[in-house]
């Protein structure tokens, strides 16, 4: 077995030092380019960027949501895990209620998708968070219809829901959408992924290495 690097620091920013210097970034101005750092090396797929689209407004409106302590709300326990919580700084609740004990009963009475069940259970909480789905369209579809009937309105939704039934749908209905976003269209998505836009604009608000 050869020799390998071991220093984490230094595998850390060389990590990111590849993506930047191999990796095309010039459609990303500025914080987005940040973003699409660590989209790239949350999955290691560097042409992932052709499909990520944000709009105008979403990093001013996710940043100022993250900056501002409002809630975080994730569709499953391993986009919340992959959110580092020491960048954080003003100490933002990270909540899912995927398995929330009141989740199954209210599927079952909706007829719809647990996942989906559970954006009910956010309630006013919804207005000025930051939406982040790393897995389930259902979740981003619901959220979508919680603010076409006139509730309450979060900051932006990271839209990276994953799999060939609804994801890429969700993505492209959630980009035809008036509401801040980030999405990685087509099929591909997933934890990993939302996280780490989570974690970029984190570091970005609080000056640090995106």
């Amino acid at each position: 077995m050869g020799s390998y690097l071991k220093d984490p620091a230094e595998i850390y920013a060389r990590s990111f030092a590849i993506v930047r210097e191999t990796i095309d970034l010039s459609a990303f101005d500025g914080p987005l380019g940040d973003v699409a750092v660590r989209l790239i090396h949350a999955c290691g797929m560097p042409d992932i960027v052709d499909d990520m689209a944000a709009s105008d407004d979403f990093v001013a409106s996710a940043g100022q949501a993250i900056a501002g302590g409002a809630p975080l709300f994730c569709d499953c326990e391993m986009v919340a895990s992959g959110i580092t919580r020491r960048f954080l700084t003003a100490g933002n609740d990270v909540l899912v209620t995927l398995n929330d004990a009141r989740t199954p009963q209210l599927a079952s009475d909706l007829g719809t998708t647990r996942s989906a069940a559970a954006v009910e259970l956010w309630g006013d909480r919804l207005a000025g968070a930051l939406v982040v789905i790393g897995n389930a369209p259902t979740t981003l579809f619901r959220c979508l219809e919680v603010i076409a009937e006139g509730g309450p309105r979060p900051a932006a939704i990271i839209g990276c829901p994953v799999g060939f039934v609804g994801a890429a749908e969700s993505k492209q209905a959630l980009a035809e959408s008036d509401v801040p976003f980030l999405v990685v269209h087509g099929t591909r998505g997933g934890s990993a992924m939302a996280s780490s836009v989570v974690n970029a604009l984190a570091l970005v608000k609080a000056g640090g290495e995106g």
